[in-house]
């Protein structure tokens, strides 16, 4: 799905505590469904609520942990 006409849409929470990362992940998914996301969080506690909330709603995730302050979601709805 990630080519040059259907890039990600990236997810600039960085400097967001949570719950603000998941709630933009939300609204992202909500604006556009069928759709690849880059989530860049660099709140640790956005690894479970993410995690969490791509399993309840079945939702591809792969999680990268960039530096201790910065984590990466690449997210396919």
């Amino acid at each position: 799905m990630n080519d040059l006409a259907n890039p990600a849409i990236i997810i600039d929470a960085m400097g967001k505590p949570c719950p603000m990362p998941l709630l933009m992940l939300k609204r992202a998914i909500k604006n556009k469904s069928d759709h690849l996301f880059l989530l860049k969080s660099s709140d640790p506690h956005s690894q479970q609520d993410v995690t969490r909330y791509c399993q309840m709603h079945q939702l591809k995730c792969n999680m990268t942990k960039i530096t201790d302050a910065e984590y990466h979601y690449l997210i396919e709805s």
